[in-house]
């Protein structure tokens, strides 16, 4: 079976490809992605596989001059949707866009839905990248949070992945956690450290409402904000020592192995999503794909619309979006950017991050402005005081 796959060159628009698989051994206490958990069933995989085949192709006729130079699958759990599904998908994707040959493909995996011998096979096919999710160290923890694995089967898929070929590994873990104090986390991460993943990927648990953990949250003995606070500039210092960049806020990597897929999010990059919830920013739009497996295979079946939602995003909508997105880089935002891209005036925005500087949370750095370790705590509130300024500001074009 022949593949189109190319170099690409300098004029090539860029596109990144997710692909959700909505499917779990388990849910988690925490989680509030869409995923569906325990057992699969065969008939509804081949439907599912069929429908995302469908929608690939249909898709890859509106890209005809993009080059896909990141594909993610993400979840769920695409580990436990098996290698032999998961290349399916990737030969769909090789078939009907110009996938490069230099592109980044990552899928995110469980350490207890691994072995060797599906690792390899991924591996072969042209998977490159895998995030595994670890979450914790401590067994006890791992089972209060619903995790269907261990810590030894954690380090177990690392070293098979790295057997496998994968030398692009990054680790997800969590803090904030149920009891959980300074000092531990400390050792979490000096304890992750010793498997020597490029890339981590630190989160505050976050309680979502509809989740199993909210009914419980008021005696969980969650960490308080302080605490999660000390917990977070305790990843920064420690990490930075051991030599990976904080280059955005809850991501830390060795040189040259930041996650390309996510920076297209960050950075305002164009991208598709396949698979129910999947989101995408394409071609000025953006749009949802409704939280329905079956309505997604149905509707697809049916060539009906499988959206949620879907709006044409006005420029300033946009610069909105170049501030709070960007900020959460350690690349930060440029003035000369800003206005040249969206037309609006950069300096009442200047004036506040100079105020914000003062304060320790902000930093001027070649020509750009970035939020500092300490700005990143209290981003929230930095980025929503940006943007009530950019929206109450007349148009550069306007005032001439």
């Amino acid at each position: 079976m022949a593949f189109f796959l190319t170099r690409g060159g300098d004029g090539d628009k860029r596109l990144g490809i997710y692909v959700h698989i909505p499917f779990c051994k388990s849910k988690c206490e925490y989680c509030d992605f869409y995923s569906l958990g325990g057992s699969r069933d065969p008939r509804v995989i081949d439907r599912y596989l069929q429908a995302l085949a469908d929608h690939i192709k249909e898709s890859g006729r509106l890209a005809p001059d993009y080059l896909v130079d990141t594909v993610y699958f993400g979840g769920g759990t695409p580990s436990f949707f098996g290698a032999d599904n998961l290349e399916k998908i990737l030969d769909e994707i090789r078939r009907n866009f110009r996938l490069s040959v230099e592109a980044e493909i990552t899928l995110e995996a469980n350490p207890d839905s691994v072995n060797q011998q599906m690792l390899r096979k991924l591996v072969r096919v042209g998977f490159n990248r895998i995030s595994i999710g670890v979450q914790s160290d401590d067994d006890e923890m791992l089972k209060k949070l619903g995790r269907p694995h261990s810590f030894y089967q954690a380090k177990q898929a690392m070293q098979l992945a790295r057997k496998a070929g994968f030398g692009n590994i990054s680790l997800d873990l969590m803090y904030g956690l149920p009891n959980q104090n300074v000092s531990q986390w400390r050792d979490t991460l000096l304890n992750i450290l010793t498997l020597r993943p490029e890339h981590i990927s630190c989160y505050a648990l976050k309680v979502e409402e509809g989740t199993p953990l909210w009914d419980y949250k008021d005696c969980a003995g969650l960490p308080d904000d302080d605490t999660q606070a000390d917990m977070y500039l305790a990843a920064c210092e420690i990490l930075r020592d051991y030599g990976y960049r904080h280059y955005e806020i809850s991501n830390f990597c060795k040189k040259g192995y930041r996650s390309r897929h996510n920076m297209k999010y960050w950075t305002g990059g164009e991208y598709l999503g396949f698979g129910p919830s999947a989101a995408s920013d394409f071609a000025g739009k953006r749009f949802t794909i409704l939280r329905d497996l079956r309505g997604y295979i149905e509707g697809i079946e049916r060539k009906e619309a499988v959206l949620s939602e879907c709006e044409l995003i006005p420029p300033r909508e946009r610069a909105g979006e170049y501030i709070m997105l960007r900020l959460r880089t350690h690349e930060g935002i440029s003035g000369e950017e800003y206005e040249r891209n969206y037309l609006l005036p950069f300096e009442p925005l200047e004036k506040l991050l100079e105020k914000f500087a003062e304060r320790g949370y902000a930093e001027f750095v070649r020509d750009r402005w970035r939020l500092t370790e300490r700005g990143w705590l209290v981003s929230n509130q930095i980025i929503v005081a940006l943007n009530e300024l950019q929206e109450r500001s007349t148009p550069l074009a306007k005032k001439r």
